[in-house]
Formats: structure tokens, C-alpha cells, sequence
């Protein structure tokens, strides 16, 4: 009978130190495998020439994508003005608007960024249209500027350290053993996950793979500039690819969502929806897939989402993320972002 409690007893203790060691070690334990990560393999824009960014290619892009949005029906409203405009030093445009909502108009040489606010499926929906005169101005970056295990910080702050006009939350890598970490045209992991793979290449187009099409060195050698392993893909070739039900392991239903798709080469579009708030129900995979299939998306990818969902625009945090119940940014591993 003693035996029989003692073989208990040291059963319980040792599923209890198990237990406690994946916890430190999944939530605790830094694990730094690289310290510096500001490289970029910029060579894979040798042989592509930057477009030249004028300002009826952009506004042209712009409009098109609200044509996409009305012949849907969908309530939005623009933040930004055409009329009061403030030039800066550098030749920097930022469209002035009243202190209630802020500049949310951005352009340069090369980036115009249009940030548009939308109300669907009981969710507040925030879009960032982006056309870019090269790919190379979509960048990501890590937080701590460390890869690892366990390194974290707030979307704002990896944003604010790499003076970022535009950021949004990344695919969370460090969560994660497996799947193709690719930044910058520099390869962080090697090692192929099972989950859907985005590839933003340098000639600023963009293709959501299967893991096994590719290991990350050959995707590098075809002009992989960007690569993410969260998804999964919700439209290739204009076309849904998620169903009704289908959702991310066991999240809920609807849930703060951040995605990026792309219209055309080098115009791309960043998407954060708010979530778990009074305000806001949040969104399924496939309402974000035809949220964004409505804004003429020709290709979409599901990035972390939940209390991960944030979007930095000049300066400040625009959505309203959700973190332990209360609005707060959770810190996270990687941004992606346009500087």
C-alpha cells in the first residue's frame, strides 16, 4: 500500500517539475541564438529597378481600392484631407486633420500610405493602403533586434526603435520550434512547420506556399525577401481559400485579426481589426477574407492575431488592442513594417 503512494507521490512531483520546466522554458527563459539582426540582404535588389512613385500612380490606387470597398456596400470613412497639408524638411507630405484623429495620410519619394477606418460585422476594421516605389521599404524587424526564444516587446516600441512611418505585429516566431523565419532576405530558421508560408519577394509581388515547395535557402535564391510561417493564406489568385469554419488551432471565432495582402505589385494593404472589447466583436478567418477579397486583395495572409493585433501609424498605436481583458499592447517577437 506504502508502495503504491510513493509511487504516486514521486509521479506527481515529476509531472509537476515538467510541467514547470515547459512553462519557464515556453514562457520565461530568454534563449538568444542571434544579437544582431539589423542586416539586410539588400543584394536581392541588384538587378530590379525602384518604380518611380508619382502622384497619379497613387492616388489612382487609392481610388481603385475604394471603388473595390463601395461596390461592396461596406460603411467606411477616410481619416485625412486633401485640403490643409503640412510639408516637412525632407519633402514629407502629412495631411493635417483635426487633434480628434490625427495625420493619417503619409507619403514620401517612396511610400504613400492611406489609412482608412471601417465598421463590419460589429467590428471596428482599420486598413493601411500602401504603394511602395520597391519592396526594400517593406521591412520587418525583431524585437530587442535579437532573434530567439522569449524575446518580446511591444509592436510600438520595435517600431519607435526602427523609426517606422507604419507597423503591425508579425507571425510571433519565437511562440514557435518550427517554420521558415526569412527577414530581410536573411534566413533565421531553417526548419519547414506545417502551416501555409507567405513569400514577399524583392520584385514586390507576393505568394502564400506550401512548406514543403521550397527549403528557406532556395526561396532566398528566388528572391525571397520576406518570409512568415503563421497563416493561413485566406485569398490566392483573388480567391477565398479559408472556409466559413475554419479557424487558427483553437482560437475563438472572432477575434482581433491583423493581416497584409497585396493589389498589385508593391501596393500592398495592412489590415488590423479590433476585438473582445464592447465596441468591437472581433472578426473570423473567412469575414477577413472577404473583408479584405472586397478591397481588391489578390493575395492575403492571417498573421498573429488576438491580443497581438496592433497597427502603429506616425507616432501612435491606432486600433485598440486587447491584452488580459484590459486595452494594452502585448509585447510580441517581430513587426513587419514600412521605413
Amino acid at each position: 500500500m506504502k508502495k503504491k503512494y510513493l509511487w504516486a507521490v514521486c509521479y506527481g512531483l515529476a509531472l509537476t517539475a515538467f510541467t514547470g520546466y515547459i512553462s519557464l522554458d515556453t514562457f520565461v527563459l530568454t534563449k538568444t541564438y542571434q544579437t544582431d539582426t539589423t542586416q539586410m540582404n539588400t543584394s536581392l535588389f541588384e538587378n530590379i529597378s525602384a518604380g518611380a512613385l508619382t502622384e497619379e500612380t497613387t492616388e489612382i490606387s487609392v481610388s481603385e481600392t475604394e471603388q473595390n470597398v463601395s461596390q461592396t456596400g461596406r460603411k467606411h470613412s477616410r481619416h485625412g484631407s486633401q485640403e490643409e497639408q503640412e510639408t516637412t524638411e525632407n519633402n514629407t507630405v502629412i495631411t493635417a486633420e483635426p487633434e480628434t484623429s490625427g495625420a493619417k495620410n503619409y507619403q514620401d519619394e517612396n511610400c504613400k500610405i492611406t489609412l482608412t477606418e471601417y465598421y463590419e460585422n460589429n467590428t471596428r476594421i482599420y486598413v493601411a493602403d500602401v504603394v511602395l516605389s520597391s519592396a526594400e521599404y517593406l521591412k520587418t524587424a525583431f524585437a530587442e533586434d535579437a532573434y530567439g526564444k522569449n524575446i518580446t516587446d511591444t509592436t510600438s516600441s520595435i517600431a519607435e526603435n526602427h523609426n517606422a512611418i507604419l507597423a503591425i505585429n508579425g507571425d510571433y516566431y519565437g511562440t514557435q520550434e518550427r517554420g521558415y523565419v526569412i527577414r530581410n532576405g536573411v534566413v533565421y530558421r531553417d526548419t519547414k512547420g506545417s502551416n501555409d508560408v507567405l513569400c514577399i519577394y524583392a520584385d514586390g509581388t507576393m505568394q502564400v506556399i506550401s512548406p514543403d515547395a521550397y527549403s528557406a535557402d532556395e526561396l532566398v535564391s528566388m528572391g525571397v525577401w520576406q518570409a512568415f510561417s503563421f497563416g493561413p493564406g485566406l485569398i490566392e489568385d483573388g480567391n477565398i481559400t479559408v472556409t466559413q469554419n475554419q479557424e487558427v488551432g483553437k482560437a475563438m471565432a472572432s477575434n482581433p485579426r491583423t493581416a497584409i495582402g497585396i493589389i498589385d505589385s508593391n501596393h500592398y494593404v495592412f489590415v488590423v481589426s479590433d476585438g473582445r472589447t464592447s465596441e468591437s466583436e472581433g472578426l473570423s478567418l473567412y469575414q477577413l477574407a472577404e473583408f479584405m477579397q472586397g478591397l481588391g486583395v489578390k493575395t492575403a495572409y492571417n498573421l498573429d492575431g488576438g491580443g497581438s493585433s496592433t497597427m502603429y501609424f506616425n507616432g501612435e498605436v491606432i486600433n485598440q488592442p486587447t491584452t488580459s481583458g484590459k486595452i494594452k499592447e502585448r509585447e510580441v517577437s517581430d513587426i513587419v513594417y514600412i521605413g
